[in-house]
């Protein structure tokens, strides 16, 4: 290789580390930055996430053993908060995946594993308090205690 080709690869590969140090900043700034954004607004974190800041916090502590993933050396694991707020803006607005995405800055094949995850972790944490059924012998599900 030419001295010209070898600095042409190793601008190349400084480049790809700009972008790619900068997506990551850009994503973090965007997922604590809307955090920040509707605690100043305690109306607009009920409208986005249709629960208050204290059940969302109480939810998230119930949920984040079930759905927390270690970071890798390829990359860092989408966390819990992250992983929360997609899947109960999913639920509160019905938003295809792809809709999702822009707001979440997760893609659409990221969260088709997330949600249906986090949503069993919702449901593994919160059933025996919230969702009591008594069963007959033979007979099924007769009704919920509420």
């Amino acid at each position: 290789m030419s001295c010209s080709e070898d600095n042409l690869i190793v601008m190349a590969v400084a480049c790809a580390y700009a972008i790619k140090k900068t997506k990551k900043k850009f994503e973090s700034v965007v997922s604590h930055g809307l955090k920040t954004e509707l605690r100043l607004q305690p109306d607009d974190w009920r409208n986005y996430l249709r629960m208050d800041e204290e059940t969302y916090i109480e939810l998230l502590n119930l949920v984040t053993p079930f759905i927390k993933r270690k970071d890798t050396i390829m990359r860092t694991a989408i966390t819990p908060h992250e992983r929360l707020t997609a899947t109960l803006r999913f639920l509160a607005t019905g938003r295809n995946y792809e809709d999702l995405k822009f707001s979440t800055i997760i893609s659409p094949q990221a969260l088709s594993q997330i949600i249906p995850e986090t949503c069993e972790a919702i449901y593994q944490s919160l059933h025996k308090e919230y969702m009591k059924i008594w069963f007959a012998k033979g007979k099924g599900v007769l009704g919920i205690i509420r």
